[in-house]
């Protein structure tokens, strides 16, 4: 068995030497329905990367928001989102649960 990154990374050299593209994603598939959703979902975060920390806006806060939300990892929308709810005044997380869930924001409010 490999039990390390570097063995790992060799025989990946080999499989691109040695299989199809098809070939090779259907290993990926195969190795990532193995895993339960979490794992997958931190192995393919961790090949293909996230969008990053979101930039600084330019024209519309919302605009660019929305943009970077459609290209962020699982695992940064739920840090960044998160994190902004937390830093919000308690005012501003009332109106923000009124909005995405009236609700649990009228029991707040």
């Amino acid at each position: 068995m490999l039990e390390d990154f570097d063995a790992w990374a060799a025989a990946s050299a080999v499989w691109v030497a040695r299989l199809t593209d098809r070939e090779r994603a259907s290993l990926a598939w195969a190795a990532l329905r193995s895993l339960d959703e979490d794992q997958a979902a931190d192995v393919a975060e961790t090949v293909i990367g996230g969008a990053g920390a979101p930039l600084t806006t330019l024209l519309s806060e919302m605009s660019d928001a929305r943009w970077w939300a459609r290209i962020a990892s699982r695992r940064e929308l739920k840090s960044y989102a998160l994190a902004s709810f937390e830093a919000m005044s308690p005012r501003d997380r009332a109106a923000f649960l009124r909005h995405v869930a009236p609700e649990i924001g009228r029991a707040v409010a």
